[in-house]
């Protein structure tokens, strides 16, 4: 029962997103991308993981490319890994991998992340994280010695009034949209 209701809610998620990511959004992006900055400099976290955004995520290639090139920050993305991901360091190439999604070549990381940037379909009653369903996140953080913090990024703010998660589902310290 509680998978259909969150079925359902996925799914009414994700066509709102892709009517907005059709529309013209580089200042809903700009703005995110800003209040991530401003966060990641607040919070001092010195190792963030990112991610490579789906059409319908919030943009952060341009937040990417300025924690690079400030040197501040090391960046780190998601790499595939069985039914979960590791953090790799974000470095080009990128090649496109499965679910259309695009990755850096494999390393390690040595130390854990300080700071989690989570792309998520919509948030339920206790906000914790409603993805596409694959649960990839879920494993990674569940793999995960020292909890970083963690923040979900949408383009338009989607929020069940019912609690739809499972104990394994991630849960934000901050949800960031515009």
């Amino acid at each position: 029962m509680l998978e259909d209701h969150k079925g359902d809610f996925r799914k009414s998620c994700i066509k709102r997103l892709r009517i907005q990511s059709k529309l013209r959004r580089v200042k809903k992006d700009y703005d995110v991308i800003n209040k991530l900055y401003k966060l990641i400099d607040t919070l001092g976290a010195k190792k963030v993981l990112l991610y490579l955004p789906l059409k319908m995520e919030v943009n952060v290639m341009p937040l990417i490319k300025r924690l690079r090139r400030e040197k501040k920050v090391e960046v780190y993305v998601p790499y595939m890994s069985g039914k979960s991901f590791k953090a790799v360091r974000y470095r080009l190439p990128l090649k496109v991998k499965k679910f259309g999604i695009k990755e850096p070549n494999n390393s390690y990381l040595k130390n854990d992340i300080d700071l989690a940037i989570v792309p998520c379909v919509g948030i339920d009653a206790v906000y914790k994280r409603i993805g596409f369903g694959k649960g990839m996140y879920d494993r990674f953080f569940y793999s995960l010695k020292n909890k970083p913090c963690i923040v979900f990024t949408q383009l338009t703010y989607c929020k069940s009034e019912k609690v739809l998660s499972n104990h394994y589902d991630i849960q934000a310290d901050y949800i960031i949209t515009r």
